[in-house]
């Protein structure tokens, strides 16, 4: 679950498009990890991400990249893709998601823009998710704001801290 929650934090951030918007300040570009992801909702929930954290964002001026592993778990291994079962395919594979594109800044807000992701329903025209950003010193939050499909109910918080 927790994996999951990573795998829906990252997937995007709004076409908040306005005359503010700007590339990334340079306080906010580098390399960062998540360490906890907060859920919204009726029963909300606190995510440590436990080292090693397998995880990375890199924001540079325009783009941004993220990769991460949703496997509570060891991975199989698949020494022969040619005659591993699909299940054994899905062990290796699935839980592993990323993402890399563009973004904007607007005022305390950022719009990724995704240009490839291992989730084509992201790289569809349009889709955006939107997050209300704060950083302090070397820690970023960013809560889920909006979609391409409207308001988010119940907001998702990442917690991420600079490793470079």
């Amino acid at each position: 679950m927790r994996h999951l929650l990573i795998t829906l934090a990252c997937v995007g951030l709004l076409n908040h498009r306005d005359a503010r918007a700007q590339s990334m300040p340079a306080s906010m570009r580098g390399v960062w990890q998540t360490v906890q992801v907060t859920t919204g909702g009726p029963s909300p929930r606190t995510i440590a991400i436990p080292e090693p954290r397998p995880n990375l964002t890199i924001i540079t001026a325009k783009h941004y990249s993220q990769v991460h592993l949703d496997s509570a778990g060891p991975r199989a291994v698949v020494s022969d893709a040619a005659k591993a079962t699909a299940e054994e395919l899905r062990s290796a594979w699935g839980p592993f998601s990323g993402e890399a594109g563009t973004y904007e800044v607007g005022t305390n807000m950022i719009t990724t823009h995704p240009v490839v992701a291992r989730n084509p329903v992201a790289m569809a025209p349009g889709a955006f998710t939107t997050y209300a950003i704060r950083l302090q010193g070397d820690t970023l939050w960013l809560t889920q704001q909006r979609t391409h499909r409207g308001p988010v109910t119940h907001p998702l918080m990442i917690k991420l801290v600079r490793v470079e």
